[in-house]
């Protein structure tokens, strides 16, 4: 596909004087088109019909003159790099543009080589700021991947977002439960790879004696069970992105393996004496010290400089705990759409005492909180006495006054939240209708008319 050209508008109205920068310009910059209009009103024309990148524009002219077009340019396109004209002795006017956004000044008569070098630097300027809009955009339109506005997640973000531009190999490290896989998935969606497979490996989830075919595939009478060929994942994700997840506990067989693949770009399936080649880019995560490894014998380093091209860190919770309530209610909110329940707002004392906990666990121990929170939480409000029934993050659960509540008497109250949460869930799906309750929970219509006696509801709540 052919890039779009780069257009430049050169405004002066002096015929001849525009169109000799034109020709000026475009015999150093083939690439470059450039527009050429005669007075305010046609620049401004041009500016809403093209994609204009650099403006170059005559201070001195009849009707509307260089320093309004420049206003009302900049005024629609604040981004527009612009250039001003200007003769010899009327320097302060140049300052005044200036002031009022433009870019950088020439003086007439022009000396080629000055026109060359600003033009450069104006071009260069448009392409720094279209390209930071477009991430700008795209980490936008990805925002729920990694949530977070603290300042270590923004600056998290725009790595991603800089990392996925190129086609490197990319090594993401974080203690478990950071958000690896939706890091890597982020990296994936920004990348000129955003519209080809994507595959994910759990390297931890696969015996070690099927990994090797899970990747490579095999052929028909590799092993025992092996009754015909299969494909393995990296020939699934062909053209596209590879994750291998927990990285650091692939075996060392497999690794010298993997390194092949990553430093040929060829797969041979287990029991096949021919190799195939593949286009993918992988990226690669762990929680695990891989130096550590390499110093224990236990990872090679071949591989690890392999994958480790472009590293992303990601942070732990604790190192972002401003982020702890913009997350806690992102994730109490997706717990009730999940369960069919109405929204729940956070009590602002639980806030603070969720942002006080140390997280070890990182968002997925949050979440997982705010999943309990979501259950057990009877009222539009979920308020401490709720978070000490469930156990605030596992770490503690403080009753009113410091004291802890018996062991029985806490796990009937978890156990009655649930089961009238659950109940009241079931009647709301069956409209009220107790037979229809009972075949959508399992429970029999005796139990549900128990369950809804002994929790003082009434069927015609639901109705």
């Amino acid at each position: 596909m052919t890039p779009e050209p780069v257009h430049i508008l050169v405004v002066d109205d002096q015929v001849d004087f525009a169109k000799g920068l034109k020709r000026l310009i475009e015999s150093e910059f083939p690439d470059v088109k450039v527009q050429v209009a005669f007075c305010g009103d046609q620049a401004l024309t041009v500016l809403r019909r093209v994609p204009i990148s650099l403006m170059i524009t005559d201070l001195q002219m009849p009707a509307m003159d260089g320093m309004e077009l420049l206003k009302r340019a900049l005024g629609d396109s604040p981004e527009l790099s612009a250039v001003v004209l200007t003769a010899h002795g009327t320097i302060e006017i140049a300052v005044e543009a200036l002031k009022a956004g433009a870019y950088d000044f020439l003086t007439k008569p022009i000396e080629p080589e000055s026109l060359f070098r600003v033009v450069a630097k104006g071009l260069e300027r448009s392409r720094l700021l279209d390209e930071n809009r477009q991430l700008k955009d795209q980490l936008e339109r990805h925002k729920e991947r990694l949530i977070g506005e603290s300042l270590v997640m923004q600056r998290f973000k725009q790595s991603a977002a800089a990392v996925a531009q190129t086609d490197y190999n990319v090594l993401i490290l974080g203690e478990s439960g950071t958000g690896k896989e939706l890091a890597a998935a982020m990296v994936r969606d920004l990348s000129p790879r955003a519209d080809k497979p994507f595959v994910t490996v759990n390297c931890t989830a696969i015996p070690e004696n099927l990994l090797e075919s899970e990747l490579f595939g095999h052929v028909k009478g590799a092993f025992s069970g092996a009754d015909k060929d299969r494909d393995g994942l990296f020939l699934k994700a062909d053209t596209g992105t590879i994750l291998l997840d927990e990285i650091g506990d692939i075996p060392m067989e497999t690794q010298a393996k993997l390194l092949r693949v990553i430093q040929g770009g060829e797969i041979r399936p287990v029991g096949s004496d021919k190799s195939r080649t593949v286009d993918v880019r992988v990226i690669a995560s762990t929680n695990q010290d891989l130096v550590a490894k390499i110093a224990d014998k236990t990872f090679r380093e071949d591989l690890f400089h392999r994958l480790n091209v472009l590293t992303l860190n990601l942070p732990p919770l604790r190192e972002r705990k401003g982020d702890i309530p913009l997350l806690a209610r992102y994730f109490l909110k997706k717990a009730c759409a999940e369960l069919g329940l109405p929204d729940k707002e956070l009590d602002p004392a639980v806030i603070g005492h969720l942002a006080a906990e140390e997280w070890s666990g990182n968002v997925r121990e949050l979440q997982n909180t705010m999943r309990k929170l979501a259950v057990f939480g009877t009222g539009e409000m979920v308020a401490m006495d709720v978070v000490r029934m469930v156990g605030g993050n596992g770490s503690s659960m403080p009753a009113s006054g410091g004291e802890l509540p018996p062991f029985k008497e806490a796990k009937n109250q978890m156990i009655d939240g649930f089961s009238l949460n659950y109940i009241r869930e079931a009647m709301d799906l069956a409209e009220g209708n107790v037979s229809k309750a009972a075949r959508i929970s399992g429970l029999s219509r005796v139990a549900v008319q128990n369950m809804l006696k002994r929790y003082g509801l009434s069927t015609g709540e639901f109705k």
